[in-house]
């Protein structure tokens, strides 16, 4: 799969699956992890950065700040470079699985390193990291089936909409609402 640094409907795809967090959902299933690796893969250098990280930094405005948003979002980040290396080239349905799940996992990893090193939930020891780790998985679940259904979701339907009239009507439709946030 190539990246379409100009293509409307990757970018618009990107800026709605990052705004899904925003929607009411079980805890930790958004189009976040989803949205790093359509980005990722999907839009060049520097938007395939720039669009998730700025989206997530938007609806944190409504959502919330807190201490531990530079591992979330170098998360977020960890996942558009997997997409580069990864999916950038071509991006067959079971790649994308795959890569969500190690991207979801990662994301565990590092976001709750973070939830230990800068909270006192949890006491500064080993023991204590790995409670932490413990605490944190069931929001593990959720995320490794939102990056999956979304990650595969998005991927498969740019494909469809690539191959199809969908495409040229969507990205007409995206280039419209591109030109009417910049005029406003």
């Amino acid at each position: 799969m190539r990246s379409e640094s100009t293509s409307p409907t990757a970018i618009v795809l990107t800026c709605i699956a990052a705004l899904g967090r925003l929607i009411p959902h079980p805890a930790n299933m958004t189009p976040i992890g989803a949205s790093s690796l359509f980005g990722g893969a999907m839009v060049a250098r520097p938007w395939n950065y720039l669009l998730p990280l700025l989206t997530m930094f938007v609806t944190d405005i409504f959502l919330g700040f807190h201490a531990t948003m530079p591992y979330v979002y170098a998360s977020i980040a960890i996942g558009v470079f997997l997409a580069e290396s990864f999916l950038k080239k071509s991006a067959n349905l079971k790649l994308v699985a795959i890569i969500s799940v190690v991207n979801a996992v990662l994301f565990f990893i590092v976001t709750n390193f973070g939830v230990w090193a800068s909270s006192t939930l949890y006491p500064k020891t080993t023991a204590g990291l790995y409670q932490c780790y413990v605490m944190g998985l069931p929001f593990l679940r959720n995320m490794v089936i939102g990056d999956v259904l979304f990650g595969v979701g998005f991927f498969a339907m740019y494909q469809y909409a690539h191959k199809t009239a969908v495409k040229t009507a969507f990205d007409n439709w995206a280039i419209r609402s591109l030109q009417l946030a910049r005029i406003k």
